[in-house]
């Protein structure tokens, strides 16, 4: 939602600018990371601030702390190319990830069709994004699209990855 989305900006804009901030976790509530982007966001333009996700997730990729994010329960489609733009991701074992929105006749509209391939290759890429199937944590750390799996608490998990990078 646009509250998200502007709620998220500035977070990352006042720890940017703070010094004594040394690195940013982003991180859902509810045990959810996201479940993607409000379809009813579409289509009237935001009013200030980010013109939406894409320079919202180019904001967080520009940043000059790194950024950690902290996946459980699901990361798919908007929320997923949210993680994609953070500079690590910690995934809970029981998490799963996706870019369901083709099997609604929706493109990844926010960069998530260029940073996936990057991450993780072509035809593994190709796979995620023209099938939308759901893919499992252990799966994703194979591939290379988490860089850490964890059973215990995936917040205090980040913290600790944070605090070594």
């Amino acid at each position: 939602s646009f509250t998200v989305l502007q709620a998220l900006e500035e977070g990352l804009k006042r720890a940017d600018a703070d010094p004594s901030v040394k690195a940013v976790m982003i991180r859902g509530e509810n045990g959810k990371f996201s479940a993607g982007a409000d379809i009813r966001g579409f289509s009237p333009p935001n009013r200030r601030g980010t013109a939406g996700l894409g320079p919202l997730i180019s904001l967080i990729e520009r940043s000059e702390k790194p950024v950690v994010a902290a996946i459980e329960g699901v990361a798919l489609g908007g929320g997923l190319e949210v993680a994609l733009g953070c500079h690590y991701r910690i995934a809970h074992v029981k998490a799963r990830m996706g870019l369901p929105e083709v099997t609604i006749g929706l493109l990844p509209g926010a960069e998530g069709t260029q940073r996936l391939p990057r991450l993780i290759g072509v035809p593994a890429a190709l796979d995620i994004i023209t099938t939308g199937r759901h893919i499992p944590a252990t799966e994703a750390l194979k591939l290379g699209l988490v860089d850490e799996v964890v059973e215990e608490n995936t917040v205090e998990a980040a913290i600790r990855l944070a605090n070594k990078v």
